[in-house]
Parts: C-alpha cells; sequence; structure tokens
C-alpha cells in the first residue's frame, strides 16, 4: 500500500474560495474553447484508421445525433475506452439483476469504447459519445438525455461536466474508482479546479483501501470500498478455445507481450531476438506474440518489427480463425485485432505485461489471471498497484526490472512445465477469490437512483 502524501501536499485554502474556483474553472473552460479545432483534428486524424471517430460528431459537444429521441430517468454509464467499457459489463448485469427492466445510457470516448459497448445494450438503452467538457456542451447534454444518476468508470472526473450535474441536481457516483500518487500529486496541485469535482461526487465506490484513502484525499466527501469490478470479469469460453486452437497450430512455445505501449515493443524485439540469436535453438524456436494496447498503433508495431527484418504474421491476415500455414515460419505475430484479448492469453505458455516496462503503470493484469496465463511484471504497475500486489503474493505472477530481464524469465519459465502450471492455477485462484465488486456497487447506485428525480432538472 502506498504512504499517504504529506501535510504539505495537500490542497492550499485558496483552493476553496468560491472565487478562486469560479476563476480556475473559467481558465480551463477558455482553454478547451481554444483548443477544440486541434480537438476536431485529432478525431478527423484517428478516424483515418477508426472510422467511428467520424461518426455522431454532434455528440461531441452535447448535440443529439438525428432520429434521436432520449426518454428521462436513464442509469447513465461513461466508459471512456476498451477496459472501461469491458469493466462495466459485470455492472450492466447485476444492475439488470436486480432491477429488472432498468433503462441504460452508455457514453464513451474512444472508438473501441463504443464498439465493445453495442454488446451491453438492449431493447430501450441509448449509446452516445460524451461531450467534450465545456460549459455548454456538458449542459446540453444533460438537458437533453436527463439521467436519473451519472456513473463515471474508474477516474473519469471533469470539472464542467461535475459542475454542470451539481447544478442540476444530479448525483455523481465513481465507479470502481482509482487513484493513484501521482494522479493525486497532479490534482493537488491544480486544486482549485479539480477539488470542486471531487467534492460534488455523490459516492466513490473504490477498488481498494488505497485507492479510497487517496480519494478522500482528493476531496471526495463519500467513500466505500467495493473492490475491483476486472475480478468479475469471465473470460469469453469462445475465446479461450479459439486461443487454445492458435497454440495448436503454433505447434511451439508462446510467449505473449500483452497490450504492449509505444517504446516497449522496439525493446522486446530487440531483446528478444539478440536473446534467442545467443541461445540458438532453431529446433524449439519460441514464438512471440505482440497484442499493442491501442489499435491506431497496429501498423505502426508492425512496420517496427519488418524494420528490424523480422518475420511477421498478422493476426487481420488471417482468412479464419486458424493461422495460415506460412505463419508457423514467423518469427513475430502481431495480434491486430480488438476483442479478443482471452484468445491471446489462453494461447499464451507465459505473458509479459505491457506498460509495465515502460513507466506507464501498467495495464490489467487480473484478465491474464482469469485466463490462467503465468505473468511476468515489469517495474511499473502504480496504475493497479494493489492488484499486482496481490497477484505476486498469490504466486500468480511474478516481476523484474526491464525488458532484458522479462526475456529471460520468460524463456526460463518456458523451459519449467511446473512452474508454468503452478502459476496459472494460481491464477484462477486469485481471481476468484476476487470477486463480488459488482454486487456491492449496483446496490449502491440503485439506492442512490432510487432517491433521485425521474429525470435531471434543465439546466
Amino acid at each position: 500500500m502506498a504512504e499517504p502524501p504529506s501535510p504539505s501536499s495537500t490542497p492550499s485554502r485558496a483552493a476553496g474560495h468560491p472565487t478562486t474556483e469560479a476563476l480556475a474553472r473559467a481558465a480551463y473552460s477558455g482553454l478547451l474553447r481554444l483548443g477544440a479545432p486541434a480537438y476536431l483534428l485529432k478525431l478527423w486524424t484517428r478516424g483515418r484508421d477508426e472510422p467511428l471517430y467520424r461518426a455522431h460528431w454532434a455528440e461531441r459537444f452535447g448535440f443529439l445525433s438525428r432520429g434521436v429521441q432520449p426518454q428521462p430517468g436513464a442509469v447513465w454509464i461513461h466508459a471512456v475506452s476498451l477496459g472501461e467499457t469491458r469493466a462495466a459489463a459485470p455492472l450492466v448485469a447485476e444492475l439488470r439483476r436486480q432491477q429488472p427492466g432498468i433503462r441504460l445510457l452508455i457514453t464513451h470516448g474512444t472508438a473501441t469504447g463504443r464498439e465493445a459497448g453495442r454488446a451491453l445494450l438492449r431493447p430501450g438503452d441509448a449509446q452516445a459519445w460524451l461531450p467534450y467538457d465545456t460549459p455548454g456542451g456538458v449542459r446540453r447534454f444533460l438537458r437533453r438525455w436527463q439521467p436519473r444518476i451519472g456513473v463515471l468508470m474508474e477516474t473519469e472526473v471533469w470539472p464542467n461536466l461535475q459542475h454542470a450535474a451539481q447544478q442540476a441536481g444530479l448525483p455523481m457516483v465513481l465507479a470502481n474508482a482509482r487513484l493513484s500518487d501521482k494522479s493525486l500529486r497532479q490534482g493537488q496541485r491544480l486544486a482549485a479546479l479539480m477539488q470542486p469535482a471531487a467534492r460534488s461526487m455523490a459516492l466513490a465506490l473504490a477498488q481498494s483501501d488505497a485507492d479510497a484513502q487517496r480519494l478522500r484525499l482528493a476531496g471526495v466527501p463519500r467513500v466505500e470500498v467495493c473492490g475491483n469490478l476486472k475480478f468479475d470479469m469471465t473470460p469469453d469460453a469462445g475465446l479461450l478455445a479459439r486461443g487454445r486452437r492458435w497454440r495448436a497450430a503454433a505447434g511451439r512455445p508462446v510467449v505473449l507481450l500483452a497490450s504492449s505501449r509505444e517504446g516497449e515493443e522496439a525493446l522486446f524485439i530487440d531483446a528478444w531476438s539478440a536473446r534467442l540469436a545467443a541461445r540458438g535453438e532453431p529446433a524449439q524456436r519460441p514464438l512471440l506474440w505482440i497484442v499493442p494496447r491501442h489499435p491506431q498503433r497496429f501498423d505502426e508495431v508492425a512496420a517496427l518489427a519488418a524494420e528490424r527484418g523480422v518475420r511477421l504474421s498478422r493476426r487481420s491476415a488471417w482468412a479464419d480463425d486458424a493461422p495460415p500455414p506460412d505463419a508457423a515460419a514467423a518469427d513475430i505475430w502481431i495480434g491486430d485485432s480488438v476483442g479478443e484479448m482471452p484468445a491471446y492469453y489462453a494461447a499464451a505458455d507465459v505473458a509479459l505485461l505491457g506498460g509495465s516496462y515502460a513507466p506507464l503503470g501498467g495495464q490489467n493484469l487480473i484478465e491474464a489471471a482469469a485466463c490462467g496465463c503465468p505473468l511476468v511484471l515489469g517495474p511499473s504497475t502504480f496504475n493497479f498497484a494493489e492488484a499486482a500486489q496481490q497477484s505476486l503474493a498469490a504466486g500468480a505472477a511474478v516481476r523484474v526490472a526491464d525488458a532484458a530481464a522479462g526475456v529471460e524469465r520468460v524463456l526460463a519459465l518456458l523451459a519449467d512445465a511446473d512452474q508454468r502450471r503452478a502459476m496459472a492455477q494460481a491464477g484462477l485462484s486469485f481471481s476468484q477469490a476476487h470477486r463480488g465488486a459488482a454486487q456491492c456497487m449496483a446496490e449502491r447506485i440503485l439506492a442512490i437512483a432510487g432517491q433521485a428525480a425521474p429525470g435531471a432538472p434543465p439546466v
């Protein structure tokens, strides 16, 4: 557990003055308006690779898409990207179990999140982009949709949105909430802007005691610990079976670099190639499978590998579920698909956790445990600090200092089937032991929603 910040890092009294806070929000809003052209250009540019970014533009500024007729009183869940959307799935299922017939509005910020969110919709539900955090945009959004309650997943706290919700009398809940020491310090440096947003939160449902402590220091008045929704996610059996077929087709040991981030792929390709060249094992040469975290980087990573002269096979080039015959001769496979992470873990003998070898805080490691895949962590896991510590303590994962050490460790694990089996079983037990967050969060959310008005009043 991380130590709490020292008293000197707590927000100043000036940050709590209404005039100071109003001026800070006005300055923030002015900067957002000035940055709107760059924001639109970024969306349009990303839309070259992910066309969904170029759809429903009106929603980005709080307007309704053509033909959409909102019904007041829905439970609104904001899941910005793919990870948050997938984490929201068990919460959505539990909300429906506890209150059959509930209507949901699900919003997103990324194309992968919106694509995944479609699977969560039922008749009567709606889906939209969360608008850019300008005062006018968020007021229009709340006035048109009039939800009963707002549920923000994990870390999504926006100053103007929180202010508009407070003015509208709309209760806001931060679900599956987490806050790192780094984010807390950043928020305290911007206390005049972020502290009012935290203060206006009706409830934060934290992943851990450490997260709860930091959320209270950030200014959230009411915090409860419910655990991590990602433990309630059940890997799709069909995807697990697909992954096992891929492993059989590979015909050799498979090492997965899961959810890699910028800079990590080059480190591992170089360390991997150098180490295997030194070992000289052509007969049972292991396969490295790289799955980049962000779809817009798929081509970049494939080009990076090609520049280094390695033989590639890309998941997107496979005509069906099975790798083509020439894939067996490749040095590296690129997992350039979305929504197949359980299959990638099922195909792997051992995995390296992306985002943990660069100073980025790591990615979701619970999914690997739930799939029974042994995991090798790098030094940076502050985004999932408690889950990482629990996984290490359970024996489901090991930690190394850098990419070169990661390569050494996975090669050692490939030679030790007994340890891999023990780690896989430890991961399954670890993931099962921490379930229950969805039930806890759904109960708290529905209790607040039951006390709220049928729809937020106009703002």
